[in-house]
């Protein structure tokens, strides 16, 4: 379908202020949004009350509102501006829940203003925890025991029937946000009322808790035809019970036989075309490590935080290819910028491998607990690529910008290793290698966090080359190998206690990210380092202008959000 003439003028909502749960992934989304609308020629107005963002900027827009994020503000500028049109799917929870109300009260319909993308009872069908309890049902999708609860006497009512422990999701929250795992009824009274204040339609998901199940996530999108692709698959390394935003993420699956991927990503092109999504839409499933049992955990029908990992670790705009469905394109219309040759609709192919570090702001609140569960605490992340699991998981540690280039963490709080494996916190990786370190075993480690022994036989294989190293030295082999995994020289010279490296020192090398495994060349890739024989990036053709070299900001952090993005 060609681009809808009708679209004239559309307004925009943005994200507001950066929050734990919603950072700069949806300035990064609105932004695309905001170019491919000024490129179609339509006028395009924005509200958002976040000047530090790279939307507000001038030519973003036409009209821009520094103005709160409220119902009424919203209700204001439409009767000023009378766009035909709404984006709201592009600006976070906020701009969904906003444009939810205004669509409920009615406003909307009576201003003559259209919801672009998936419409609104699309995104009821996905939000409402008893209306996609329904809509899962209607096509044999499972999901996990659970009940909905309007009270507090009738969230202890559905958990006598699911039993405990417990996990509570409150309906149309960011981030988790009001939720958490409860183990008996008194723990239960305080979380589900904070969960029914933290719902703008005071409601929760009461839900049976499945910890020690994987946590799997499938990037989708979907046109108006139809037409359904998965763009990237993602696996948490941490089981369910861990909010994705607090868990190290793995793109793509690594732990799954091909018949697990194929049941999991069926399901979810299942799903988001049974809802009638239409753009990016984030499905999250629980997978039984000892089992094919799986269940459905829940849909974001807007692009997330797990959208702009998945776009950069695929090359896949998902935010702009987003919005430009919503102008009325399909997927087969739609070229792929980065190869220029191929269309959207070809499902991006990963040759390496991508690991998400969660950022948290434990140095600024000393005091704060540092455990983990379904609410979102990481402020920021950072993304590494290479062509292994070890090389990327280390390359994550030195970007994470916590003092740290290796898994070796000092221990300065004088518990012992089997009371600290038992904690689910911030520094669970770390005391985990250390643990194999000191010789806990895989299994014995499995037993008590539930992560995959993929994962952790990973961790065993870092932790027996540096046992090797510190024991052996820095002979050329180990130096090779050394690399390989992903270890700094400095590093390795320190670990080992050599004075030099090898004669044959390795160099870093650029490799592509293309989207389509080298089956195409690419025009606009964007590039990763590794150590290799071959460097793509110097077969990559050059311009003969001059260039320059920008440093960006890492993490988002308490003290830097996304002024200097």
């Amino acid at each position: 379908m060609p681009l809808d003439t009708s679209i004239k003028k559309v307004l925009v909502i943005g994200s507001g202020p950066i929050v734990i749960g919603q950072a700069a992934e949806f300035d990064y989304a609105g932004a695309q949004a905001c170019r491919v609308f000024k490129e179609a020629g339509v006028n395009v107005v924005l509200c958002n009350s976040n000047p530090a963002t790279i939307m507000t900027d001038q030519a973003m827009a036409d009209e821009i509102y520094l103005e709160p994020l409220t119902a009424e503000t919203l209700k204001r500028v439409i009767r000023k501006e009378q766009p035909d049109s709404l984006l709201a799917g592009l600006g976070g929870q906020t701009g969904l829940t906003l444009a939810m109300e205004l669509s409920k009260e009615g406003f909307l319909q009576e201003q003559n203003v259209r919801l672009l993308g998936t419409d609104a009872a699309a995104i009821s069908r996905a939000e409402d925890r008893e209306l996609f309890k329904a809509a899962m049902l209607e096509i044999n999708q499972p999901v996990i025991a659970s009940g909905i609860a309007e009270t507090v006497e009738e969230a202890l009512e559905a958990a006598a029937k699911t039993g405990y422990p417990v996990i509570v999701r409150p309906a149309f929250t960011l981030g988790g946000a009001g939720g958490g795992a409860a183990r008996d009824e008194s723990e239960l009274r305080v979380i589900a009322q904070t969960g029914l204040d933290a719902s703008p339609i005071t409601q929760v998901l009461i839900e049976r808790a499945i910890f020690g199940w994987k946590e799997i996530e499938f990037e989708t999108m979907r046109d108006a035809a139809g037409n359904v692709i998965a763009v990237c698959s993602m696996e948490n390394l941490d089981p369910v019970g861990v909010h994705t935003g607090d868990s190290i993420v793995v793109a793509p699956t690594q732990t799954l036989a091909d018949r697990e991927f194929q049941m999991l990503r069926s399901a979810s092109l299942d799903i988001i075309t049974h809802l009638g999504i239409v753009g990016g839409c984030n499905v999250q499933l629980a997978l039984n490590p000892d089992s094919f049992e799986y269940a459905v955990i829940e849909v974001n029908p807007r692009v997330s935080r797990s959208s702009a990992l998945a776009s950069k670790a695929t090359g896949y705009p998902i935010a702009k290819i987003t919005a430009k469905i919503a102008l009325g394109y399909t997927l087969d219309e739609i070229k792929n910028d980065i190869t220029g040759k191929t269309c959207a609709c070809f499902e991006p192919t990963l040759d390496y491998v991508v690991v998400k570090m969660p950022k948290w702001p434990f140095d600024k609140f000393a005091d704060a607990s540092r455990s983990l569960g379904t609410q979102m605490k990481a402020t920021g992340e950072v993304m590494a690529i290479a062509p292994s699991f070890e090389m990327a998981l280390m390359k994550a540690v030195r970007g994470a910008e916590i003092g740290m280039d290796s898994l070796n963490r000092k221990n300065t709080e004088g518990a012992p290793i089997w009371e600290r494996l038992r904690r689910v916190d911030d520094r669970r990786l770390f005391t985990i290698f250390e643990a194999m370190k000191s010789g806990v075993s895989v299994e014995e480690i499995f037993s008590i966090t539930r992560i995959d022994r993929w994962f952790l036989w990973k961790l065993q294989g870092l932790a027996d080359f540096e046992q090797a190293l510190e024991g052996e030295g820095l002979t050329a082999e180990r130096y090779a190998e050394g690399k390989r995994l992903g270890y700094p020289d400095e590093t390795l010279l320190r670990l080992s206690g050599a004075d030099r490296l090898p004669e044959e020192a390795r160099k870093a090398v650029y490799k592509m990210v293309d989207t389509c495994g080298a089956e195409f060349d690419a025009e606009t890739p964007y590039f990763y380092s590794s150590f290799d024989r071959f460097c793509e990036s110097r077969a990559f053709p050059r311009s003969g202008r001059p260039v320059i070299l920008v440093l960006g900001s890492g993490p988002i952090r308490i003290g830097q959000g996304i002024e200097f993005d």
